[in-house]
């Protein structure tokens, strides 16, 4: 509550004892009135860790002129919003014109009138009170409806992986190796965040596949597989063209991490970086997880057995400079396999979400991946 009534600031900037006095006698008893008797010291002050709600700003004075304030000021992106009033006895047209033009939001002329003074700085410190208000508002609803997004992208990335996955899980570790991977690859944050909240939606085409090809124990027919190969373009119909970056990203995703480097991949047989970045770097998330997983129509690898398979694809199914990549990250990927490992049970949506703000610790590096056995040839299996 006391926050809630705390008075607002204030700050006065005049090189004039008596013009400070007079405006700290006029705003001292509704406001709470820094003062400050050059740009030097207004500066401080504003960027200091309270800077003031409101500006009073004479223009003549020695040093940093009241210009020279209002545009260091303006080109501040943490505090250009504050309101600057130049508080002058230049008055032409040209002057206000200047004032204006650098960013002020309006002028007293001196000598003060108390009654304009105290009008002027209640209208101007209203508007930035309710500027202030509606960029809350606008950044609160945009990051409910990201999250919101997310979610939804998350629970159709699932409702897939429950047709030929026990708990889901794994749409989490290889968001999170999707992620690992673009990260030691040197990508930027916002791209990171794309790839990693957009992976969950890649095999969402798996949704118009029947069960009985997805949970087939054993190897696929011809038919079979041409049927198997249409999952990338029907996920990206089901995501749909969308002007929205993560949804677009969710799009590439879907149709292209079964894309291969020599471009003997599907739907479309790209070939090397005709394949967007963010199908090359899931193609490697998904694969090694599907290798050290069980599924249908194969036991789990060991993590050993997986590397090995992984290195003969290296410049054959996957980019070369992401596979680097994959190998400086693996460590922190084998720690995520451990956290979200499937016998845990299946992990909620906001536990994912919650992950992506913090690294993970727990968990030790494994050299298993499940039950032993002898290593398939790698034709045999193909990844669905």
């Amino acid at each position: 509550m006391a926050q809630l009534l705390a008075k607002q600031t204030v700050l006065v900037v005049d090189d004039t004892a008596e013009n400070l006095d007079l405006l700290s006698e006029i705003l001292g008893g509704e406001y709470r009135v820094r003062v400050a008797t050059n740009g030097e010291k207004a500066l401080r002050i504003i960027y200091s860790d309270e800077p003031p709600d409101l500006i009073l700003l004479d223009i003549m004075m020695p040093g940093l002129s009241g210009y020279d304030v209002c545009r260091r000021l303006k080109a501040n992106p943490d505090r250009r919003r504050i309101p600057v009033i130049f508080v002058t006895a230049m008055t032409s047209v040209d002057d206000e014109r200047l004032g204006l033009e650098i960013g002020a939001v309006d002028y007293i002329t001196k000598p003060f009138s108390p009654p304009i003074v105290m009008a002027r700085v209640r209208t101007h410190l209203a508007l930035y009170d309710q500027t202030r208000e509606l960029e809350r508002m606008v950044v609160q609803r945009t990051d409910e409806l990201s999250i919101t997004r997310q979610q939804i992208i998350y629970c159709l990335g699932r409702a897939a992986e429950f047709k030929d996955n026990e708990t889901g899980n794994h749409v989490i570790r290889m968001a999170h190796y999707a992620r690992l991977i673009a990260e030691a690859h040197g990508m930027g944050k916002e791209a990171i965040d794309k790839i990693f909240f957009a992976a969950p939606m890649h095999d969402v085409g798996k949704i118009g596949i029947p069960d009985a090809i997805l949970l087939k124990p054993g190897k696929l027919d011809a038919g079979e597989w041409a049927l198997m190969e249409t999952h990338p373009t029907m996920g990206a119909e089901i995501i749909g063209p969308h002007d929205n970056s993560l949804l677009e990203s969710a799009s590439i995703i879907a149709l292209t991490h079964h894309e291969r480097w020599d471009g003997r991949g599907y739907p479309r047989r790209l070939t090397g970086e005709e394949i967007p970045i963010e199908g090359r770097i899931v193609a490697i998330a998904d694969v090694f997880d599907a290798l050290i997983s069980v599924r249908s129509y194969k036991p789990a690898y060991s993590v050993e057995e997986s590397l090995k398979i992984m290195e003969t694809e290296d410049g054959r199914q996957f980019d070369p400079e992401l596979m680097k990549a994959f190998r400086k990250a693996l460590p922190d990927i084998l720690r995520i396999k451990e956290n979200y490992a499937d016998e845990y049970g299946a992990l909620t949506d906001l536990e994912m979400l919650k992950a992506s703000q913090k690294s993970i610790k727990r968990g030790q590096m494994s050299g298993s991946g499940g039950q032993r056995h002898p290593m398939r040839p790698w034709h045999l299996h193909p990844w669905r």
